[in-house]
């Protein structure tokens, strides 16, 4: 956003990631706006976890759901199954009022891997 991409460093991290998307009950249809997030420093305090905002807002020190897709929570690990396991693990560490995630993320890869 302020012109200094250019000379930015990039750091690659060869560990799997495996990100779960969060969503509001309803998305992609109708949903409502500004529940409280609850848990997010619980889930970004955690090792090889990172949390993407999205469809968040702030107000003071809160953060509110403000969209369809809420937050994308990766976990990295050492195979697809350890990242699997970061990922859900902080996942089950946030809620609001009306949270929806698939429960099945990263299966197909585990299949494909025969794992």
């Amino acid at each position: 956003m302020d012109g200094t991409l250019k000379g930015a460093e990039i750091e690659w991290d060869s560990r799997e990631a495996v990100c779960v998307v969060m969503a509001s009950q309803g998305y992609p249809g109708s949903y409502k706006k500004g529940h409280l997030i609850e848990g997010l420093n619980e889930a970004i305090s955690m090792d090889d976890v990172v949390v993407f905002h999205a469809g968040t807002t702030s107000k003071g020190e809160k953060i509110l759901t403000n969209g369809g897709r809420v937050l994308g929570v990766t976990g990295l690990g050492h195979g697809v199954s350890e990242a699997i396991q970061k990922a859900y693990q902080a996942v089950e560490r946030i809620r609001w009022e009306g949270v929806y995630y698939r429960r099945d993320i990263g299966k197909k890869a585990l299949d494909r891997l025969g794992s």
